[in-house]
């Protein structure tokens, strides 16, 4: 039986593969740095023979040509692909062999036009194991609107493309397949992804939306288009650069993973981490992980990016240009992560980080910037008196997340807009200061540091953060009772999804009692053949 192995990166929520079968080894989707899989390797004495991507990745840097190159593997995709560099291009239904087992590749276009599936036998040529990329995910299936433009392709066109795969292809295999996909909830390659990160096809089946048996092309089409926001806009330099295209987003000659980690770990003292922020224009991130840390002190113009949130998807949404040169200031025993981190996205181009943290760069003479906080009583208070005008209320979540609940009268300014934001409302023309939240207190956070650094020190008017957001706010009764707008369909489409959850899973329970009951109906049958046997073998004995 092959040994298979996901590894999962819970800040990508990206889902990479470990097969294993008779000394040889095939990736699936690996992430950029190749150490964790070559070990992997060499913990199951195998040697890596394919490196196999689904498709080209848009959210993330993928380490197929570091891994060929350190192994001797061969990179392989699915049919229609063009990387620059070399990779066997399969046929739709060829088969790679990988110690006593077999590999076959499904083409599946619909989430881009080379997204492909690969299915994994058992030893005994049963298929077992589908890794599905980003075509189908657990509760979910790819967004069509990621394929690069092509003359005449539309988002319908790779709607109805992901329709046929899916019932063309995938739902034709045997239901006890797991499904294994490309991503889990989080990611921004789909819009309702589950948490799980495996199932049976069987049960995606029973709960999937995108594989209701009975459901038509425009329904599809219909659903899967319904509330998708648009990707963000760092997405297509991560295409380009996993297609092999060089140089594009780095202004060093050298982008393989250690090179650019080893640049990143760079230590400089605080005048020289000064200086070459000022000759550079560099962006300064402050991963340190405490928002609260932030407020209390940081380097002028710096952006709040804890690593212990989703710090490199949220750092390339908020700032696309990924070959920026840019600055760290970082716990020390977070620094290799956080280099890592953002170099998974992109983003190669670290100068260096701040030697001995913000201690040192007070200790150098050099200022420091603080952000306000309130806490959500004091706001909540303020706000009933009439002292805070709605208007100066900044909720930074998503348009979905706003228009579901927000504080009565506030104005919507997602942090994941690409649109430019206006930062003129943010200026010091008036004494009133602005109050920015989020949910929890993360992007509320980020936004208003790059507010700082655009309009810059001198310009920027007076910002407050809402301490853990709206689910702050939510703990103060007053809130709830007058401050609080839910939108009033919300509550009945909160109750028909978790009607729809309890039909789901009492049908797969229902499932589940009708194959036990067909087992023992087999084993009644398989006695009585028994049964059956014996009194006709006592029968011929007797006679």
């Amino acid at each position: 039986m092959p040994y298979v192995e996901q590894l999962y990166t819970g800040c990508l929520a990206e889902a990479a593969y470990f097969i294993a079968s008779d000394g040889e080894a095939a990736i699936i989707d690996p992430l950029r740095d190749p150490t964790p899989y070559i070990e992997l390797a060499a913990k199951h004495n195998v040697k890596i023979k394919y490196v196999i991507e689904t498709h080209f990745h848009a959210d993330f840097v993928s380490g197929h040509e570091d891994l060929a190159k350190k192994t001797g593997a061969t990179i392989v995709y699915g049919p229609s692909a063009e990387p620059v560099f070399d990779a066997f291009i399969a046929n739709d239904g060829e088969r790679l062999p990988l110690g006593r087992t077999t590999i076959t590749v499904l083409h599946t276009p619909g989430h881009t036009l080379e997204s492909s599936c690969f299915v994994l036998e058992d030893d005994d040529g049963k298929p077992s194991w589908i890794f599905t990329g980003d075509t189908l995910f657990i509760g979910d299936v790819g967004r069509p609107d990621l394929a690069q433009k092509k003359s005449g392709i539309t988002q319908e066109m790779q709607c109805e493309f992901l329709f046929r795969s899916l019932r063309d292809k995938i739902m034709k295999l045997p239901d006890e397949i797991i499904v294994m996909p490309g991503h889990g909830a989080g990611s921004a390659c789909g819009k309702n992804m589950s948490s799980q990160t495996q199932d049976t096809l069987g049960n995606q089946k029973l709960t999937n939306y995108a594989l209701r048996a009975d459901m038509t092309l425009q329904e599809f089409t219909t659903e899967l288009l319904a509330g998708l926001r648009a990707p963000p806009a760092y997405f297509p330099s991560q295409v380009m650069q996993n297609k092999g295209v060089k140089n594009v987003d780095s202004t060093e000659s050298d982008t393989s993973f250690e090179s650019v980690v080893q640049r990143g770990l760079t230590a400089l003292e605080p005048a020289a981490f000064k200086a070459l922020k000022e000759q550079h224009n560099c962006i300064i991130f402050d991963t340190r992980p405490s928002a609260y840390d932030f407020s209390a002190g940081h380097v002028p113009s710096a952006i709040f990016a804890g690593v212990d949130g989703s710090m490199a998807t949220w750092v390339a949404t908020v700032f696309p240009d990924v070959k920026q040169k840019y600055l760290l200031v970082s716990a020390d025993d977070r620094l290799r992560e956080v280099v890592t981190r953002l170099a998974r996205v992109g983003y190669d181009n670290c100068l260096g980080h701040l030697k001995g943290g913000m201690e040192a760069w007070k200790a150098a003479g050099f200022p420091t910037m603080t952000v306000e906080n309130i806490s959500p009583e004091a706001f909540v208070a303020k706000r009933l008196s009439g002292e805070i005008d709605p208007a100066h209320v900044i909720d930074v979540r998503g348009p979905g997340e706003f228009a579901a609940l927000h504080v009565k009268g506030a104005r919507n300014m997602p942090l994941c807009s690409r649109a430019p934001h206006d930062w003129d409302d943010f200026k010091k023309d008036d004494d009133k200061p602005r109050y920015i939240h989020c949910a929890g207190g993360y992007r509320s956070v980020m936004f208003l540091s790059n507010a700082q650094r655009s309009l810059g020190i001198d310009k920027a008017g007076k910002l407050i953060n809402i301490e853990r957001g709206t689910m702050g706010l939510n703990q103060v009764p007053a809130f709830v009772s007058e401050l609080k707008y839910t939108r009033p369909a919300h509550e009945s489409l909160w109750k028909t999804q978790e009607a729809t959850k309890l039909a789901r899973n009492a049908a797969k329970k229902a499932r589940e009692a009708t194959e036990a009951a067909r087992a023992e109906l087999a084993k009644v049958r398989e006695a009585t053949r028994k049964a059956q046997e014996m009194t006709r073998a006592i029968r011929e004995g007797r006679e």
